[in-house]
This record gives structure tokens, C-alpha cells and sequence, in this order.
């Protein structure tokens, strides 16, 4: 179907279309080839990474809520 195609617009031109086999046109062979990669894999991966910052963060706030609290009950 290609090939018709261009046949087809080259039938208004006076030119001539000449074969050279692969070990003789080496740079249209080389750029002609598709090149073949090999798809890459990809896993899915999850990471828990646990910290001792959150429990610390939740022990100094109901800490500084315990002090709020006594010296509220100071000031009554």
C-alpha cells in the first residue's frame, strides 16, 4: 500500500529507482532498522517508614495540656 503511494508521485517525474542491497548501502540500512528495545519492568512498591516523632509530638502536647489545666485550676 506504501509503495503505491509513492510510485504514485514519482510517476510525474523522470527518475529512476535503482536497489542497492544492504552490504552496499550500509547508512540507509543502519537508519532504515527499527530498533528494538527491550520494554523495561516496573513493580509496584510501597514503603512504611515508622517514626518515633509522632508519638513524641503527642506526648508533648498532652503534657503542655496537663500544665494549661493545673494552672487554670490555680487561677479559679
Amino acid at each position: 500500500m506504501r509503495q503505491r503511494r509513492w510510485i504514485e508521485l514519482f510517476r510525474d517525474y523522470e527518475c529512476e529507482i535503482r536497489y542497492h542491497p544492504c552490504k552496499k548501502n550500509i547508512v540507509a540500512d543502519a537508519l532504515s532498522r527499527k530498533e528494538r528495545v527491550k520494554p523495561k519492568r516496573v513493580r509496584a512498591m510501597a514503603m512504611t517508614i515508622q517514626s518515633g516523632v509522632k508519638r513524641m509530638i503527642l506526648a508533648a502536647q498532652s503534657e503542655a495540656f496537663k500544665e494549661e489545666n493545673s494552672t487554670a485550676e490555680m487561677l479559679r
